[in-house]
């Protein structure tokens, strides 16, 4: 603390010395008002009061860009397609000249309507290998479409839908990229297989396999399976959590080589939602074909009580659990660990920040996922701090946000830190009247603490990735070069990669993080140093394609800069 109080103090004479009289005392004050709550909780910043669509799904983009979309079902949005363009034969109207789409600009804060042609709602999606988000499955004529996002540098990009479509209906389904770069798809409503993507051949049936782990798992008509939490582990086999059961899943063979124990307490999956992350990946003192592969720790918190989907339609709602289970799959014998959140919780969406924390956020304190089915919405995040070592500490509430965040609410983190936050659309249709909870088109930015002024002296800027078109190999060994005012030798750097997750109905499909092997660190001159790191190991470790690599210095992270993994 001791360090944090130098810097303010530090800060606040360059202030007094630098600017003129006039501008001193008041910006000093703003200074002393603001840093020490900044600090602590972080942050909020509305960005746009509307964008014309309540966002259900977002993907960060590698050109900086934000993809988001909801559903065409409902009728019109609030957003027009560029003049002379319209869709026909919707399943909701004949004619529909609005848009469900948006690509939104990170860097100007502004955004374009998108064509989504046929109905994405409760879809799922993967940024394949070479950045092009791969987008499958939804609602009635959208249920077995392959959609594909490239990014472009210009206006000229939008939705492309494939010839090609999928061999059974993917509603609520999950998807995650494999290390030969296909996709695998799976489950979804009343769908007990999974299936991959691209097809062996442009014409060729896609098959799919059955996987009775997914119909075990179905509380009747509850369900409680979908959107199951999919990982790939640093063995080459899926992690694939549905319910409250977990299994290690050999996708070649079609086999499961491991059922872990049942997790405690409640239900995690749609629509007794929970969430869920893959902990950062270390790789200090990993090889590639060495006896030791890395740890992987699963977390998954929230969720509900069997049954409390339909006591909700009975207008009984039933308190959200309030525990997080963590299993570290690797051990020979794992077991779950549990630990109490401050409130209880269904709906968040648990993100990976480049600190390796996880940030808790939207959902519900009762009810379930569905129309109109949540009640006493949560809007304190809470952080998590994953490797502190004192469990009572872990959880840390953050700055409450003023906006409600429901069922069909998104968060995703961008490369300057922040954490984009939209959505939340309980109702079957846009509805803004007098209703407990109006649809909401909003788009807001949460700061979390590290972004405080207060840090500016030891965050690190002016990064520099020493490699060619920063395209980085397995094991290969490159630098980092970057700038800081204030260097602690002794407080140490971590440099991490973090493959931005599709993120839709609380879970961030892909997202993963690997914290990265640092070799050395070596001045430059007297503000700029040099990290040399080592490469991620496998491509079961970090699967190829776009990563946000960030410096953390001190426990700050720098803004992050784009690489692209390859073997």
């Amino acid at each position: 603390m001791e360090s944090r109080i130098q810097y303010f103090l530090f800060t606040s004479i360059l202030i007094i010395i630098i600017l003129p009289i006039t501008a001193r005392s008041s910006v000093l004050l703003d200074s002393l008002q603001s840093l020490p709550l900044a600090f602590k909780t972080g942050r909020w910043a509305l960005l746009q009061e509307s964008l014309g669509i309540s966002a259900m799904h977002v993907q960060l983009l590698h050109n900086g860009k934000v993809i988001m979309f909801d559903r065409t079902d409902f009728g019109t949005s609030n957003i027009s397609l560029p003049q002379g363009k319209c869709r026909y034969n919707d399943d909701a109207i004949g004619k529909d000249c609005s848009a469900h789409s948006i690509l939104y600009d990170v860097a100007t804060n502004t955004y374009r309507p998108l064509m989504v042609q046929t109905d994405s709602f409760c879809s799922s999606g993967s940024i394949d290998a070479d950045g092009t988000l791969i987008q499958t499955g939804g609602y009635r004529k959208g249920d077995r479409i392959i959609r594909k996002f490239s990014p472009c540098d210009d206006e000229s990009c939008d939705w492309e839908e494939q010839q090609q479509s999928l061999a059974q209906r993917r509603w609520y389904a999950t998807n995650h990229i494999l290390p030969d770069n296909r996709i695998i798809i799976v489950g979804g409503r009343a769908t007990f297989t999974y299936e991959f993507y691209p097809k062996a051949a442009q014409n060729s049936t896609l098959e799919t396999y059955y996987l009775p782990f997914l119909r075990e798992t179905r509380d009747g008509k509850e369900e409680n399976n979908l959107y199951p939490f999919v990982y790939l582990l640093p063995d080459g086999n899926l992690f694939i959590f549905a319910n409250n059961r977990s299994i290690s899943f050999d996708y070649k063979a079609n086999r499961i080589a491991r059922e872990y124990p049942v997790i405690p307490g409640e239900r995690r999956t749609y629509p007794l939602t929970g969430s869920s992350v893959l902990l950062p990946i270390h790789l200090a003192g990993i090889r590639a074909g060495g006896q030791k592969l890395p740890q992987a720790e699963v977390l998954i918190c929230g969720g509900s009580v069997p049954g409390a989907y339909f006591k909700a339609r009975d207008r009984n709602f039933v308190t959200a659990s309030s525990t997080c289970g963590r299993l570290r799959v690797t051990d020979p014998d794992p077991k779950w660990v549990m630990e109490e959140m401050p409130m209880p919780r269904l709906m968040p969406d648990m993100l990976l920040l480049p600190t390796g924390d996880v940030l808790i956020i939207n959902g519900v304190k009762s009810g379930a996922a569905g129309w109109e089915r949540g009640r006493d919405p949560v809007q304190t995040p809470l952080l998590y701090r994953a490797s502190d070592g004192n469990t009572e500490r872990r959880f840390r509430s953050m700055a409450d946000s003023q906006t409600p965040r429901l069922y069909h609410s998104v968060a995703a983190l961008v490369p300057d830190g922040r954490v984009l936050v939209g959505g939340s659309n309980p109702h079957v249709k846009y509805d803004f009247n007098d209703t407990m909870f109006p649809t909401d088109l909003s788009l807001e930015a949460f700061y979390p603490p590290y972004l405080a002024p207060i840090h500016r002296l030891v965050r690190p800027r002016d990064l520099a990735v020493v490699a060619s078109n920063n395209v980085v190999s397995y094991e290969q060994v490159f630098s980092v070069t970057f700038s800081v005012s204030y260097y602690k030798p002794l407080s140490g750097i971590s440099v991490n990669i973090i493959q931005p997750p599709f993120v839709t109905h609380s879970f961030g499909m892909n997202q993963r993080m690997v914290v990265l092997e640092v070799l050395e660190t070596a001045p430059v001159s007297s503000s700029t140093y040099k990290v040399s790191v080592r490469g991620p190991t496998t491509v079961n470790v970090a699967p190829h394609g776009y990563y946000l690599l960030f410096v953390v210095h001190d426990g700050i992270p720098s803004t992050g800069v784009w690489i692209k993994v390859v073997g």
